[in-house]
């Protein structure tokens, strides 16, 4: 769809450039932001607490400003807006939904959040010191953005892929699962991404020299504080050269490894073949890890080099501490003496990631489980079962493309357990679970329809998958939710991770939306809707009212308009006049670490206040979202999107914000509110109204930047 796109001004799609911003320029920007321009050319409907958005795609939408009310073809005239072209009304191809991206945040722990009233200004100014207290450890990345280890392998090659994998491998059996994920950065990414904004760890490992321009960019990263790992790259700097020692390639050899508290470690390990020297006349400040190997040269093959005033620092390897000992270079008579030093050749890999900042405090990723089948009122389950004696195939299996869910009494240990192949125990006598109470989810829901039918998993690969063959057949008054306690592979939009240890409220949501009705006819409002439920779910508890959780269009909730909390992932099916809608929803509700969540907010107001609120549970809160997602798809059924933005806006956090589109030198803009279809409108200096679409663009909150989003 994006090439199709027309923009105002003949912009042309850019990404991010990132720039670091000094301490006094970051004041400066606090004092610009809190002295807002006089004359904004036009406000949302219902002015809200402002701060600053995220995805969207670009498009003129004609000439002037909105009103309340979308013209129609018959009104239109000389300062109208138009409607966006690509909405379900003229362009068939966006029938199908939108995804949304959910991505994992920023780290802080209920004892550290930082006490910070919400201030419209959106200024971070000492809030990564505040979240990240001095000696704890705690990964933290400015914009709250997700934690990535990027990987950069050089060409786009076979076995440059296959390097990629190699590494990326060993590096998930190192570093929390909870904690990151681990992703290829391209070259060309590499020049056009702001990816420097959320990349705890920059991985080098390609074999062929470093272009010019990426040096400049991986040293300017390190400038900036960025970690370095370099594993066998020609990458270096700070005097340093890589020289190469052919008696040493693909070898072999013996290495001595000293540990930052100065304790050594021998191993055997497989060489590059290159090793670091000293420049003539170079003097090196380097820091306590480091290398050699046993040969009488003592040749440096591990070096750690800091760089630069911010805490930049690279540890540079010519040793393939990415490399099994079954990998295809290593010769057969290598291999046993490899395998031996295994265990130490992921000490000194997990020493080196320890000392760059990443936690390796590892845990297996636990065994899926089997679904259990929940009933939110009892008076269904005879129709229920009935219904289920009618749909199940031979075995008491119902499949799909997906999965093939597989109806059971009771399950026995012998029952195995797939991302492919799930087990569906019926009896609920004997069910419980730590994290689970079904008391509690049936004393919170109040629909008419929506949630009845629960799957419940205690670890599932993914809740987006576990309804796939049941959407279309169940009854509707038998409203489906999948809800997962832990997943392990959770999906984001396109290829995003979404991480899910303990304490995220996961679910996917089956919803139904006749085609013609006001929401079918607006489908992108679906997203919209559900961010808004997470937020009314939980400020609309008494005493909770004062919670800083907002919706961050098109599909997040967030701390103010500072970190993450949780994000929203829908996928839409029309089939004869209906749209079956899978609404994916995760948010963080008990985990302080990996990420901030609801309960380290309700903390920090409980002692800025002197409260005494109690903290929140998932099951709970997701009971609460699903009955404010009806109430609220009923209320635009009944009134059309004017029934629910004043409530939207009043949670948002946009309101009248300047941005700039485009590039940092890009026209001004001042965004206005949703238009007719749910997209964001912004409004030019020069009168024209720009819509951007969620799936296209993303909004830097940082810099206030409308760019084109990376797909």
């Amino acid at each position: 769809m994006e090439d199709r796109l027309q923009m105002a001004n003949g912009l042309i799609p850019q990404k991010i450039v990132s720039v670091h911003l000094q301490d006094s320029a970051l004041k400066e920007l606090k004092n610009q932001a809190t002295n807002k321009p006089a004359d904004v050319l036009q406000r949302s409907p219902v002015p809200a607490p402002e701060a600053e958005p995220d995805t969207g795609r670009m498009e003129r939408a004609g000439d002037g400003a909105s009103g309340n009310e979308p013209p129609q073809e018959s009104d239109r005239g000389e300062g109208c807006v138009e409607l966006c072209p690509l909405h379900l009304s003229s362009c068939h191809e966006c029938l199908e939904l939108e995804n949304s991206t959910i991505e994992s945040v920023k780290f802080a722990s209920a004892e550290n959040i930082p006490h910070l009233p919400y201030d419209p200004s959106g200024s971070l100014e000492g809030v990564a010191d505040a979240t990240c207290p001095e000696g704890e450890g705690r990964r933290v990345t400015i914009t709250g953005k997700v934690p990535n280890i990027l990987i950069y392998v050089g060409s786009d090659s076979q076995e440059a892929l296959d390097r990629f994998q190699q590494v990326r491998s060993v590096l998930a059996d190192c570093v929390d699962p909870d904690g990151y994920t681990l992703y290829l950065l391209s070259g060309d990414s590499a020049r056009r991404d702001p990816w420097p904004e959320s990349c705890l760890l920059l991985v080098l490992a390609s074999r062929e020299p470093v272009p010019k321009d990426l040096h400049q960019k991986f040293m300017a990263y390190l400038s900036q504080g960025g970690k370095v790992l370099g594993l066998s790259s020609s990458f270096t700097f700070a005097g340093f050269q890589v020289t190469n020692k052919d008696t040493l390639q693909e070898t072999v050899q013996d290495l001595v490894f000293s540990k930052a508290d100065q304790s050594q470690v021998k191993l055997s390990i497989l060489s590059s073949g290159c090793v670091y020297e000293v420049g003539p006349g170079e003097q090196l400040s380097l820091g306590k890890l480091q290398g050699h190997l046993e040969n009488e040269d003592k040749d440096r093959l591990i070096v750690q080099v800091p760089f630069g005033t911010r805490g930049g620092e690279a540890v540079l390897c010519q040793v393939h501490l990415e490399l099994p000992p079954t990998s295809s270079i290593v010769q057969a008579e290598d291999f046993n003496l490899l395998k031996s030093s295994n265990v130490r050749r992921y000490e000194v890999l997990k020493e080196i990631l320890t000392t760059l900042g990443l936690s390796c405090d590892t845990r297996q990723i636990p065994a899926l489980t089997p679904l259990h089948l929940l009933l939110a009122a009892e008076e269904i389950r005879e129709p229920l079962m009935q219904w289920l004696g009618k749909q199940v195939g031979p075995g008491g299996v119902i499949k799909s493309s997906k999965l093939s869910l597989k109806f059971v009494a009771s399950c026995k240990s012998k029952e195995e357990v797939t991302p492919a192949a799930v087990p569906v125990v019926t009896d609920t006598t004997a069910f419980s679970s730590e994290h689970f109470n079904l008391d509690i989810y049936r004393q919170n829901l109040q629909t008419k329809q929506l949630g009845k039918v629960i799957l419940l998993a205690e670890v599932a690969s993914t809740t987006m998958d576990l309804l796939d063959g049941l959407m279309f057949e169940m009854p509707q008054e038998m409203g489906l939710i999948a809800i997962a306690v832990r997943q392990t592979q959770g999906k984001g939009r396109g290829r995003n991770a979404w991480l899910s240890p303990v304490g995220c409220a996961l679910s996917t949501l089956l919803v139904r939306v006749p085609l013609r009705s006001l929401l079918g006819r607006r489908i992108p409002f679906v997203q919209h809707l559900m961010s808004l439920a997470v937020v009314e779910a939980v400020r609309s508890i008494p005493g909770y009212q004062d919670i800083n959780l907002r919706v961050k269009w098109p599909n997040d909730i967030y701390y103010g308009d500072l970190m993450k909390l949780g994000g929203v992932l829908v996928n839409s099916t029309l089939m004869g006049e209906t749209f079956y809608i899978l609404i994916g929803c995760g948010f963080n509700v008990t985990n302080s670490n990996p990420t901030i969540c609801i309960n380290d907010l309700v903390a920090a107001y409980n002692r800025e206040h002197g409260a005494a609120l109690e903290p929140l549970r998932p099951d709970c809160l997701i009971a609460r979202t699903v009955t404010a997602l009806e109430q609220l798809m009923d209320r635009f059924q009944d009134g059309g999107p004017h029934a629910v933005l004043p409530l939207y806006y009043k949670y948002w956090v946009h309101s009248a914000q300047q941005v700039r589109l485009g590039s940092a030198e890009g026209p001004k803009a001042w965004i206005v509110g949703l238009d007719d279809s749910g997209f964001l409108q912004v409004h030019q200096e020069d009168g024209r109204v720009v819509t951007v679409h969620p799936d296209g663009n993303s909004f830097d909150m940082l810099r206030n930047l409308i760019v084109p989003k990376s797909q």
